[in-house]
């Protein structure tokens, strides 16, 4: 690990403020790793397919490590024509033949989990072989990174060391042990990652620095400049090493980010405004049903005194005092 700087702006700007609202339109030295064009140069292309590995590698716990991957067609038919196809970020196979599907989500959405859920099955039902076969299946990998946290529904232990980090198996609920080690799902929460570039103790911290904070950086941080793959990464990332295509391409891809979050932003107000005129309403309508009781209860009160009257009025007139 490399020496981390001294000098205290020079660490201000390292360590950056991370705002997963709006992404500002004008653009800084290296491009966004969190948009699509970005997400896709980094990790997309046969010339950086080593700076994919290097992250997998650091996420994953694959025996042996990965040494060679293949990019597979992220487009997945369904299997019959009235089945839904499934477009994934990335999908690739490694040398020793196992799944790994990669994907970027900026905003949370409904049923994402299951969403997950049923983009594993294609490499599942892809490894089915016609004719004598023998069920045995290959490791499948879903790797997740999320531009947010999950809602606060998902429990998550105080002493976590990493609270930014999930990863999935099916186990035996009674035991805890895994029941089937061939399917692994990976969440990565990048809010919840909060370690500024002088803290930095591992590859992959050193991975979830760069995608959060890469955006807003106007140098390369002093510990990662030892490593040939950020070196390299850095150098794809600058915005001055892109051509006019590309640059055009990036910038449309910003736009549409925003407007994602933009529209997140109105729909978000939009819930809060609904919210808050049921809690109005709903205040109203108990101060109404209190009112009405009180005036219930006060025409009870005097239905009981009229009734007394009456009554006390019927006796005297029974003893002829009136």
């Amino acid at each position: 690990m490399g020496k981390t700087s001294k000098s205290k702006p020079v660490e201000k700007k390292q360590t950056a403020t991370y705002e997963p609202e709006l992404i500002q339109e004008q653009m800084g030295r290296y491009i966004n790793p969190l948009t699509d064009f970005g997400f896709k140069r980094i990790f997309g292309t046969e010339a950086n397919k080593d700076l994919l590995i290097d992250f997998l590698n650091s996420v994953l716990e694959i025996e042996g490590k990965i040494v060679s991957l293949d990019y597979q067609n992220p487009e997945q038919k369904g299997r019959i024509k009235t089945a839904r196809d499934a477009f994934l970020d990335l999908y690739c196979t490694t040398g020793k033949g196992e799944h790994i599907i990669v994907e970027m989500q900026n905003l949370p959405q409904t049923y994402f989990v299951d969403r997950v859920m049923y983009y594993v099955t294609f490499p599942i039902q892809k490894q089915a072989k016609k004719g004598k076969w023998n069920f045995k299946l290959k490791p499948v990998y879903s790797v997740n990174i999320l531009n947010f946290t999950f809602n606060e529904d998902y429990e998550k232990k105080s002493d976590d060391n990493a609270p930014y980090h999930h990863l999935a198996k099916l186990i035996d609920v009674k035991t805890g042990q895994v029941f089937y080690d061939k399917l692994s799902l990976v969440f990565i929460e990048l809010p919840d990652f909060q370690k500024p570039a002088d803290e930095l103790n591992t590859n992959y911290e050193h991975w979830l620095y760069v995608l959060k904070y890469l955006a807003n950086l106007n140098e390369m941080p002093d510990t990662l400049k030892k490593n040939k793959i950020f070196k390299k990464l850095f150098i794809e990332a600058e915005i001055a090493n892109m051509t006019q295509e590309e640059l055009d391409i990036y910038d449309k891809s910003i736009k549409n980010l925003n407007k994602m979050y933009t529209t997140r932003d109105i729909v978000n107000d939009w819930r809060r405004e609904a919210v808050a005129a049921r809690k109005e309403n709903i205040a109203v309508r108990k101060e109404s049903a209190a009112k009405d009781n009180t005036i219930y209860s006060l025409q009870y009160d005097n239905a009981v005194k009229d009734n007394a009257i009456a009554e006390l009025q019927r006796k005297l007139q029974q003893a002829g005092l009136t």
